[in-house]
């Protein structure tokens, strides 16, 4: 029954669950579980290369013969070579973050590759549609990573409210609730990152899984704000270090350069206390790591036994 969606037609997918595009964590061996599941996969290209974009479009189509993506993040310098490597690779999907980016839409649309931008305000949303967008990924600032200023619960149904395209959303999501929830605000479908680093396929440090699966419902914070790019973490010595550095009045230089490197120190390298451990503030749901499969599977047979006692709800009132 879920899987009769506008975006699971529009992406060829089995189910509407999309696999946030996590810079570092976005690699084949997660992509291709999460596409070979029935959901999307998405390679995150973050800052990295456009060879190793081209490498890991290459190593997840030897692993899986089902549709995936490419999120392209627009605060990268290899934005535009990116872009080629996805139309030279002929990957048919590409999500956007950090920024706007309708510039690039039309290209894309020349070479038949949908695009779904991540939003955060109802505006965006809505100047991206014009210009050509085919989805909408509403993300909520409960997510992990660089966030806007508005919750999953309000930005969704006004983005839905507010445009024709598929809207997917994002932001505070990890298991069968969260998707009922969200097709009740409107949303056709998911998007989620920080369930899929508690997978087995996930190439994250074993001690950032273990982070996560101690989190409690209070265990992220946000930085950067003082910098324009808000980024939601986990909270450890780096983030309460950034902070202090913010309210001393420390140039964004001088922040940006703090930061710099950071993320992989922790979510790769394993440094849980000196590195940046994006997350959501969903982190505190999540107590177990399990295959991308299981994962899902679990999120959508959970997901139909809401619906219907809540069906059951309404006949019996």
């Amino acid at each position: 029954m879920l899987a009769n969606f506008a975006i699971c037609e529009l992406l060829d997918i089995k189910y509407p669950i999309i696999q946030g595009g996590m810079a570092w964590l976005g690699t084949f061996e997660l992509v291709s579980a999460v596409s070979n599941a029935g959901g999307l996969g998405v390679i995150g290209s973050g800052d990295a290369p456009p060879e190793w974009l081209r490498e890991q479009i290459r190593a997840t189509r030897e692993r899986t013969d089902h549709p995936f993506g490419v999120n392209i993040m627009l605060m990268s310098p290899f934005v535009k070579e990116n872009l080629q490597v996805v139309i030279e690779e002929g990957v048919k999907i590409v999500t956007f973050g950090g920024g706007n980016p309708g510039p690039y839409i039309p290209t894309l649309k020349e070479a038949r590759t949908k695009t779904l931008p991540v939003v955060s305000s109802v505006a965006l949303a809505r100047r991206l549609e014009r210009v050509g967008a085919d989805a909408i990924i509403a993300e909520g600032m409960e997510s992990g990573g660089h966030i806007g200023e508005t919750t999953t619960m309000a930005l969704v149904p006004q983005v839905v409210q507010s445009v024709k395209l598929p809207v997917i959303a994002a932001g505070g999501i990890a298991d069968g609730h969260g998707l009922v929830a969200a097709l009740a605000l409107g949303a056709q479908g998911v998007q989620m990152g920080t369930r899929f680093i508690c997978s087995e396929e996930c190439i994250a440090h074993p001690k950032f899984k273990e982070q996560i699966i101690q989190a409690t419902d209070r265990s992220t914070v946000v930085t950067g704000e003082s910098t324009g790019h808000p980024v939601r973490c986990l909270e450890n010595r780096l983030t309460r270090e950034f902070r202090a550095r913010e309210k001393a009045g420390v140039s964004v230089e001088e922040l940006e350069a703090f930061g710099r490197g950071r993320l992989k120190l922790g979510i790769i390298d394993g440094n849980v206390e000196e590195g940046s451990l994006m997350a959501g503030q969903i982190a505190g749901l999540i107590k177990d790591i399990k295959p991308v499969k299981e994962i899902i599977e679990s999120i959508m047979t959970e997901a139909e036994e809401i619906i219907k006692s809540l069906y059951r709800f309404k006949t019996e009132g």
